[in-house]
């Protein structure tokens, strides 16, 4: 094991390099970061309703991923930050098409007809949804204990979910659901690449990615959706382009490093 600074705190992260080992950091660090993440995605939902008071969810997803791949452009600018190699690049797909382009379209397509109060208990399943993929995809194995607490909490979800719904899932729920999937897939790639690479580096170049497509996007959707500007939406939009989606997934990465 050999340690790599990380440009954002100077802290060293311990990447498996085949080479002897040094000492891991302990986990209290991550467990604060994750849990800055938490509060910033924890005002995702109530802000994706206030945006969808003024713009369409296409064009509140591409304008959301516009305004966040400036940020982080201007970012990695600032600090000359090199292109990250040709073999992570793959990865900065998977996140970009998981917590830049896919979860936020398919909860904001749920949110049309879910509340945020219900939308946010079913991603309730996203800690153990995110520990299945990590296992098949890195060989972590959690300890017991974490296996049952995930499913314990993720039969509570799946109950609530089905009684909320009189028994029938509605369209907002496969909504949600498909958002699990691919917004893990996001965290397992992001936490991974995160091991090699600062984590606002794993979510800034993932928006840069995007950035292309965010653009022609919002060119294709603002044409056929209605625009109502409010200041509940632009405070929405703002707020989940600059906290939920650069801010909150770069504290985030960085607590999975």
């Amino acid at each position: 094991m050999t340690a790599q600074n990380s440009a954002t705190a100077g802290t060293a992260i311990a990447v498996d390099t085949g080479r002897p080992s040094a000492q891991r950091r302990g986990p209290g660090g991550g467990v604060v970061l994750a849990g800055l993440g938490v509060l910033a995605f924890s005002l995702t939902f109530p802000s994706t309703v206030w945006g969808l008071e003024s713009f369409g969810p296409w064009s509140l997803v591409a304008l959301r991923s516009v305004l966040a791949a400036l940020i982080a452009g201007c970012a990695l600018l600032a600090g000359r930050v090199p292109v990250p190699e040709r073999r992570h690049w793959a990865g900065l797909a998977v996140v970009a098409g998981g917590v830049v382009v896919g979860f936020p379209l398919l909860t904001s397509l749920a949110l049309r007809t879910s509340t945020s109060s219900h939308a946010a208990v079913v991603v309730g399943l996203l800690p153990l949804t995110t520990a299945l993929l990590s296992a098949l995809r890195t060989g972590s194995r959690p300890p017991r204990a974490f296996w049952a607490a995930a499913l314990a909490g993720a039969a509570v979800v799946i109950a609530f979910t089905v009684q909320q719904s009189g028994g029938e899932l509605s369209g907002g729920d496969l909504y949600l659901f498909g958002a699990l999937l691919v917004c893990a897939a996001g965290y397992t790639e992001g936490g991974r690449l995160a091991g090699v690479m600062p984590g606002w580096q794993v979510i800034g170049w993932a928006l840069v990615l995007t950035l292309p497509l965010a653009v022609a996007g919002a060119l294709l959707a603002l044409p056929f959706e209605p625009v109502r500007l409010t200041a509940h939406g632009i405070v929405g939009l703002v707020w989940v382009a600059a906290g939920s989606t650069f801010l909150g997934l770069y504290v985030w990465y960085r607590g999975m490093a």
